[in-house]
């Protein structure tokens, strides 16, 4: 496991530009963590360092973001805060972007789709937790030990 603080959006935006380098075409990250406590600026800096220009927005209010990626694969960004249970996901057809072959995909809220993500070894989890305003403590859960060396930079 490896933990991190970052007091600045900065330093967040810079550690998902890293973690962007480290993932691979079918994996998932799940993102758990209160609102406001710098998923979607993780989100924005994996985008960044895919290569994707285009503005990177919470998907609140569209439930998923679909980036087409400069090497020709795409980065899902999910949302599930609004989507009650697994179900109401799989009515969504969000189970198409969960672990598909040419995209990586973050997830925020995922315990709302556990069941959809459990048992796969190309999951991979962040936990965010709020240190104090401008401090947030980034623990990457199960990630390799390689994976940690480079997420350290």
């Amino acid at each position: 496991m490896l933990t991190l603080t970052s007091t600045s959006e900065d330093f967040t935006l810079s550690l998902g530009g890293r973690l962007a380098q480290v993932l691979k075409p079918s994996m998932v990250v799940s993102l758990e963590g209160d609102l406001g406590c710098g998923k979607t600026v993780l989100s924005r800096g994996v985008a960044r360092g895919l290569g994707i220009t285009e503005a990177v927005t919470s998907p609140t209010f569209t439930v998923a973001q679909e980036y087409r990626c400069p090497n020709g694969g795409y980065f899902y960004h999910l949302d599930m805060y609004r989507i009650p249970d697994e179900e109401a996901a799989i009515a969504f057809g969000i189970d198409e972007f969960l672990f598909a072959k040419q995209a990586i995909t973050l997830v925020e809220w995922p315990e709302r789709i556990a069941r959809l993500l459990q048992g796969d070894p190309r999951l991979r989890h962040i936990r965010f937790r709020h240190l104090a305003l401008d401090q947030r403590e980034i623990s990457f859960i199960d990630w390799t030990d390689e994976e940690c060396r480079l997420l350290r930079g």
